[in-house]
């Protein structure tokens, strides 16, 4: 494997990057895609857990269960901040081999937990908040892959990571209702649930969780010893020890971790609009970092610089429509099929029970984040052409406002509807654009920061604007559940689209218009 850490690293300099770069970037990538795919796995597992809860009738009201996903979702954008700068302070190797291993700790938990029906929601709300480190990992991950590669394939190398990471999404909608299907542990997994409805059927929802701690032990195994730590000056510098390294790690994590509670503790505790304690959150946990002393604050003062640069914050702003929108939709996605299609409604949204012809959303749930992930890389591939990535940017910000419209009005015609899967198929059609062009932004943005940035302030950038845009797996499902308990699903739609079109005019104004501050 060579050495583990390694003190020269020019990769802008052809002949060392044919000899020596090449080979060790791609091991370093192709180790950091499945690990990065189950952290999404294990983050927004909730999506297909909760749908199935509600199958097998858990004593929890159905925003109850959106909430499950959104303090996942909360949790793991939170997470992100502290993990956009873990690379600088502790080595690539040590940060993803370490948060790879903690996934343990959600994933064995969550499978115990269901285990049992009578398994209080505090319980679950704890795992799902844990379940938020598979959240945080895609910020160190990519900030960690934008130094292996060189800046003329950053668009490639970035869409690779993160679209095939986020392939975790659709693998874990394939898995899990297939695992579920039967005793995959034997007596080690417990005994399964009565389906109501079929009659012999039996759930093993508990696999849901259990079955990906085999997978991530092997994958924390492969990157400790797999990966690098790249110690040059403007990637990980003064790393120390492999133990201090660890514990600064741990040491981030925890702040992120109190601070996304305190948040919980408004939101679910007190009561505060979720509008008010997320800017709360983000600028306390920032704040909270300023204050950890010693070797770590030193790595984080340099790093902080990404905050002086009024393109940070526009970049921010346009990357949370592309992921948040991804990650959000990828979270509510089954969970919306099965409310608005799987119930009849009166023209009040008054619920009147079962629909006998809804659809299944495990069948369809992976189709959306499976589009979405395969698509990315084409994001970055096309933007590293002479097109650029701020172009590639607006026209998918069209397709986005466009979709959302559709979406939100089919969405109203089936939730008031006595036979609302007649709107089913144009219901998943215009998702699965919306999703597509996700995708596609998803890529294209990153590219465009890769770009903009220096080498040195590339890696926190893509790592903080991805921490912000990973809120949207809280405020998607946390809006969507608010107006399907008021019986107005598509106005959720509608205030997304308006924030796509604000979105539009930045990306135009700064990037894509012919006499924009920056050609990206």
């Amino acid at each position: 494997m060579g050495k583990v850490d390694l003190s020269r690293w020019d990769i802008e300099e052809s002949d060392f990057w044919e000899s020596q770069g090449h080979k060790i970037a791609q091991r370093n990538l192709w180790i950091s895609i499945p690990s990065l795919l189950c952290a999404f796995a294990v983050w927004l597992y909730w999506s297909i857990i909760t749908t199935q809860m509600l199958n097998l009738q858990f004593p929890f009201a159905k925003s109850d269960l959106f909430t499950l996903t959104a303090i996942a979702g909360l949790t793991g954008a939170t997470l992100r901040i502290p993990s956009s700068f873990l690379i600088r302070i502790a080595g690539g190797r040590n940060v993803i081999a370490l948060t790879t291993a903690l996934l343990i700790l959600p994933a064995l938990g969550t499978g115990i937990a269901l285990r049992n029906p009578d398994t209080p929601l505090l319980t679950f709300q704890i795992l799902a908040a844990l379940s938020g480190l598979g959240g945080g990992n895609f910020a160190s991950s990519m900030s960690n892959i934008s130094f292996f590669f060189p800046k003329r394939i950053q668009g490639s190398s970035l869409g690779l990571n993160a679209g095939l990471g986020n392939l975790g999404v659709s693998v874990m909608q394939v898995l899990i209702p297939f695992v579920m299907t039967f005793g995959l542990f034997g007596a080690l997994g417990g005994s399964g649930y009565a389906v109501p409805g079929e009659a012999g059927g039996l759930s093993f929802i508990q696999n849901a969780g259990f079955v990906w701690v085999p997978i991530l032990i092997v994958l924390a195994i492969a990157a400790w010893f797999g990966m690098n730590n790249i110690t040059t000056e403007w990637v990980s510098p003064h790393i120390g020890s492999t133990a201090g390294a660890l514990f600064k790690i741990l040491s981030l994590l925890l702040v992120g971790f109190v601070c996304a509670a305190a948040g919980l503790y408004l939101l679910l505790g007190l009561g505060i609009s979720k509008w008010i304690v997320l800017p709360l959150v983000i600028a306390a946990t920032v704040f909270a970092l300023r204050l950890v002393p010693g070797d770590v604050q030193k790595g984080l003062r340099r790093q902080f610089a990404i905050f002086n640069n009024k393109h940070t914050w526009v970049m921010t702003i346009i990357y949370t429509m592309t992921f948040g929108s991804f990650i959000g939709f990828s979270a509510a996605f089954p969970l919306s099929i099965k409310v608005i299609f799987g119930f009849i409604h009166d023209a009040s949204g008054a619920d009147l029970g079962v629909n006998p012809n809804a659809p299944n959303p495990f069948v369809y749930a992976w189709l959306g984040p499976l589009v979405g992930s395969l698509i990315r890389p084409v994001g970055g591939w096309v933007s590293d052409m002479k097109i650029g990535g701020a172009k590639v940017t607006q026209l998918i910000t069209v397709v986005m406002v466009l979709s959302t419209l559709g979406v939100a009005y089919v969405m109203m015609q089936a939730y008031h509807s006595p036979t609302p899967e007649q709107y089913f198929t144009p219901f998943l059609v215009l998702f699965l654009i919306l999703f597509a062009a996700t995708g596609v932004g998803n890529g294209s943005t990153f590219r465009s920061m890769g770009v903009m940035f220096n080498k040195e302030q590339a890696g926190p950038v893509l790592g903080w604007t991805s921490a912000v845009a990973a809120y949207g797996a809280f405020i998607i499902p946390k809006v969507l559940g608010e107006q399907v308990k008021l019986g107005t699903p598509e106005r959720a739609l509608w205030g997304f689209a308006v924030f796509y079109t604000v979105c539009l005019i930045l990306n135009w104004w700064y990037y894509a218009r012919r006499n924009s501050e920056i050609k990206c």
